[in-house]
């Protein structure tokens, strides 16, 4: 395909804005936002996906017909994928199965072939993101690696755009940037391209918790210890080849806690939907500000958008099952319950809506039951059971009233009643109702009390 007749779409990569932080706390200290979630593809990764394919065609390694292969946590998956689907190539990705949802739709929408491997174990692991992509390269004629964490197109891709249009719309007045490393192609690009125009210029390391880099920054020893985090897209447990960390002076570890509550404070604050990893970073932007004597302009990035991570952390039942969600503990049975009706979590319906509408919910929310609530007091629960007894031989039963259909003799506990009372529900297949006769608090499921006891171990 000739320059003359790139897409359209291409066009639309990088040139992205950069606005200012104005209400939230940032110190003496201008910081500003890249919104790279407004590349087409929705995040930074655009620019290298377009930038390591084009290279790779131009040096043959990549030819009409060939398949692009690649290990990735999302966003680069998705530039390599956008570019490439365009182009007509076959797109083959190893994921790691902490990947949000919406990345991993995304991405089968766009064609890709989708390889979901373990996140929970590190190099020379057979299921390995990376290594299980290199492999699967080898055994598909005519693929190409992509590698982002050894191509050096990557970095390029910033030297030549990212760092030109920061340098342009600071108006060449910029005393800090603040950085996370996934493959290290932003950081080292940016740090080629600022050593030229702005040698002063100080980079900030922002690094999840479990992540080596930061102790490595800051101490100058390498960890074999990597740990885990929720943070998706940045953080390693090793240092990737292309990567330049020489004049990166600070480092800040912040946890998943942290992360996920600081990109929900941009939202309610400032109205931008970040994802996971810009709550890293602005994270660690918040905190160098404050600490700085004399004012100073900084900038960070919006690494993607936040759609990618609406069931996630934008989703207060899930933040309250990872423990991300600081909740008041109360001391009983309701510290247990996953959806609380008082917080308004828990998907229900009346008892004369229809069982279509039953039906409609318990298929938009992925649940089996739903509490059956009238004016505001627990009157039943109705489950997946119930409609296919009532509907399986007359379909047209579906316009049946919820109140005519639904279970009214609940299995209820009081707050105060014991886990061994909760046990003997759970352990009979059922739904633990807590209720104290005037209010309803919510449903306690097996999953529930799972992920209630792995909290206490974690």
């Amino acid at each position: 395909m000739s320059a003359a007749s790139q897409p359209a779409l291409f066009n639309l990569i990088g040139n992205t804005p950069l606005i200012e932080v104005t209400r939230i706390d940032t110190g003496p200290c201008r910081l500003f936002l890249k919104l790279e979630s407004q590349n087409p593809g929705g995040s930074i990764k655009d620019r290298i996906g377009r930038a390591m394919i084009e290279a790779a065609e131009k040096d043959g390694r990549l030819k009409p017909g060939g398949t692009v292969v690649e290990a990735t946590a999302g966003n680069t998956g998705l530039g390599l994928a956008l570019v490439a689907r365009i182009k007509g190539y076959r797109v083959v990705l190893v994921v790691p199965d902490k990947m949000a949802i919406e990345k991993v739709l995304h991405l089968k929408a766009l064609g890709a072939e989708i390889h979901l491997t373990r996140s929970d174990v590190g190099k020379g692991h057979p299921e390995y993101y990376q290594d299980l992509a290199a492999k699967i390269a080898s055994e598909i004629p005519g693929s190409w690696f992509a590698d982002q964490f050894n191509n050096p197109a990557n970095p390029l891709a910033h030297e030549t755009t990212t760092g030109p249009e920061l340098w342009e719309q600071s108006g060449h007045e910029l005393d800090a940037i603040v950085v996370g490393v996934g493959s290290s192609g932003t950081l080292t690009g940016l740090s080629n391209y600022f050593k030229n125009v702005q040698p002063n210029l100080e980079f900030v390391l922002a690094d999840p918790k479990g992540s080596i880099l930061a102790d490595y920054i800051n101490t100058g020893v390498l960890r074999d210890d990597a740990g885990s985090w929720a943070v998706e897209g940045i953080g390693e447990d090793f240092i990737p080849a292309i990567a330049d960390l020489s004049r990166v002076k600070k480092a800040y570890t912040i946890d998943d806690e942290e992360s996920f509550n600081t990109a929900r404070l941009l939202l309610s604050q400032e109205g931008i939907l970040a994802g996971s990893s810009s709550g890293t970073l602005l994270a660690t932007a918040l905190r160098y500000c404050r600490e700085q004597t004399t004012p100073k302009n900084v900038v960070t990035f919006v690494c993607d958008t936040g759609t990618r991570y609406l069931t996630k952390v934008y989703s207060n039942g899930w933040m309250a099952d990872q423990g991300l969600l600081v909740r008041p503990t109360l001391g009983d049975l309701r510290d247990l319950i996953g959806r609380r009706f008082d917080e308004g979590d828990v998907v229900s319906v009346s008892p004369s809506d229809t069982l279509m509408t039953a039906f409609n919910r318990m298929r938009s929310a992925d649940l089996a039951q739903l509490p059956v609530i009238d004016n505001g007091q627990l009157a039943g629960i109705i489950d997946e059971s119930d409609l296919l007894l009532h509907v399986a031989n007359d379909p047209a039963r579906f316009q049946s009233l919820v109140g005519s259909t639904m279970t009214a003799q609940l299995q209820t506990l009081l707050p105060t009643a014991s886990m061994e009372q909760l046990r003997k529900i759970l352990d009979h297949g059922l739904t633990a109702v807590i209720s104290d006769g005037q209010r309803f608090y919510g449903l306690i499921t097996r999953f529930d009390l799972l992920n209630h006891l792995r909290r206490t171990v974690s």
